[in-house]
């Protein structure tokens, strides 16, 4: 059994017993931090795997990571481990990917885009004279937003904006840019509707319109072109796996198949977690759940940050279409990410966050980790995981799933010159029904939060409770915001509030 290697001196002299609700990345780092602060700590978890979206399906000799696929930010994996002893590479191998990954505009119109970065300033300038120029400027503005953002801006937990009075952000201000749009940031440098496509694809997939998200997010294409695009062998089931494995090392209990059923709050603290199991008591509690599920149905509404008017205001992340699909033979056009832009940008985008429908034409995203991974799928077969963005809230039926995977298969067949249908050995559909059965997802989105400026830094819903003083929150609906880093800082933040309540208490 791995064995803790670093403990905190910082002990309480009386342990304290906190419940995580979820077991997310968000949920895993907290509960983390709290067992290494000494404190008990017992995750719940509703499903049978631990995991969160992160979870792992294995079905005949497929291995599939049921959600994220992207790893980007290495050094934030890096140091969640390095904070317990550890390294990443104690628990999984990590490889770059060459291409990071690959956009397709037409049969014969596809960026690979390389992992050296000379090569990618060749790229560029191969598309736009000039090209190669802007790009090491924009990159050099995302640089310092990348910094001062990871060093400055996620790990603040967003209750106030005193947090914001620190003299490197203010005279930094404008060079953040979180009052300039986006796609008039990424105009500035570039012309060609290819090059504006490949930068604006990030923020799309973690929810705004581009030109309603603030450019500070170009810290997203430094992650991306500069500090490169990762793998971790076996799937992101082997990042959750170390992470458990850490979090067990420290004392932390895991109860799956238990949904918490309801937060008995008494004299403005929570006392007692109740699931099927029955009740146990608690002095403080981490909800790595969906937020707007542990508000509307886990909390009487006096001790709500929220109405329900008020999330119905929020704009949310998209949904997701997704297949899971075992193909009994090799594709070889394939790479390890292909981003299907071979349609209008702006229409799928208007779609999903101004005029909610099923796509007229969809981008989609195909990832081959078979590609890179001969465990994820059986000798000679590909392992495939497609993605089509889609309004949070919107009808899911098994014909509209069926309907799409007809036109996206139709394009996919048609890029590979491989007839796919005919080779597949597995299929699974999930769509905004299984986000809401499986995670309480609020309107069955995916990504969390839409990183718009009305929802950035302390206007994102609140980390703390303000009526309950010992329940904290985490995860992609509160700071920092979506995506797995942000999601393991959002627990180490969300934890460490938790851990000086307790100390103070």
């Amino acid at each position: 059994m791995l064995k803790p290697k670093h403990i905190d001196h910082t002990i309480p002299v009386k342990k304290s017993s906190v419940a995580v609700i979820g077991s997310g990345f968000s949920g895993l780092s907290a509960a983390a931090y709290l067992a290494k602060a000494g404190h008990r700590v017992n995750v719940y978890e509703k499903n049978i795997e631990i995991g969160g979206r992160s979870r792992q399906m294995v079905e005949e000799g497929y291995t599939f990571d049921m959600g994220p696929s992207w790893y980007w930010m290495p050094e934030v994996f890096e140091n969640f481990f390095n904070d317990f002893g550890y390294k990443a590479s104690d628990f999984y191998e990590l490889k770059q990917l060459d291409p990071g990954f690959t956009v397709v505009f037409g049969k014969s119109d596809v960026l690979n885009i390389p992992a050296d970065y000379a090569a990618l300033e060749s790229l560029f300038e191969s598309i736009e004279h000039g090209s190669a120029v802007q790009l090491k400027l924009f990159l050099e503005e995302a640089a310092y937003k990348y910094r001062t953002g990871m060093n400055k801006l996620v790990h603040k937990p967003g209750l106030s904006l005193l947090e914001f009075a620190d003299w490197d952000l203010i005279k930094g201000v404008f060079r953040l840019q979180v009052f300039t749009s986006f796609s008039k940031h990424v105009r500035r440098f570039f012309k060609d509707p290819r090059l504006i496509t490949l930068m604006e694809f990030p923020v799309l997939f973690l929810g705004a319109m581009p030109q309603d998200t603030p450019a500070l997010y170009s810290l997203m294409n430094y992650a991306g072109l500069k500090l490169g695009t990762w793998y971790p062998k076996g799937g992101f089931g082997k990042v959750i796996e170390g992470m458990q494995k850490v979090c067990e090392a420290h004392g932390v209990v895991f109860h799956t198949n238990s949904p918490v059923s309801h937060l008995q709050v008494a004299n403005g603290k929570i006392e007692k977690v109740g699931t099927k199991h029955g009740e146990d008591d608690y002095d403080g509690v981490i909800a790595s759940a969906d937020y707007h599920h542990v508000e509307q149905q886990l909390l009487d509404e006096a001790n709500r940050n929220y109405s329900a008017d008020y999330w119905e205001k929020r704009v949310i992340a998209p949904s997701s279409l997704i297949f899971y699909l075992g193909v009994n033979r090799k594709i070889e056009k394939l790479e390890h990410h292909t981003l299907f832009f071979d349609a209008d940008l702006k229409l799928h985008a208007t779609e999903i966050y101004k005029d909610p429908k099923w796509p007229t034409k969809p981008l989609f995203y195909v990832c081959c980790p078979s590609k890179s991974d001969d465990s994820v799928a059986p000798d000679g077969h590909e392992n495939l995981f497609i993605l089509m963005p889609l309004a949070p809230g919107i009808q899911d039926t098994e014909a509209l799933r069926a309907e799409y995977f007809e036109l996206i298969m139709e394009r996919l067949e048609a890029y590979t010159g491989v007839p796919i249908r005919t080779a597949i050995d597995y299929k699974k559909s999930y769509c905004v029904n299984d986000f809401k059965t499986d995670y309480n997802s609020f309107k069955g989105n995916a990504y969390g939060l839409a990183n718009t400026l009305m929802q950035t830094a302390h206007l994102k819903p609140s980390i703390k409770n303000k009526k309950v003083k010992n329940l904290f929150y985490t995860g992609q609906l509160t700071v920092p915001g979506p995506g797995v880093p942000p999601s393991i800082i959002s627990g180490k933040v969300s934890s460490k509030l938790l851990i000086q309540y307790l100390n103070h208490k």
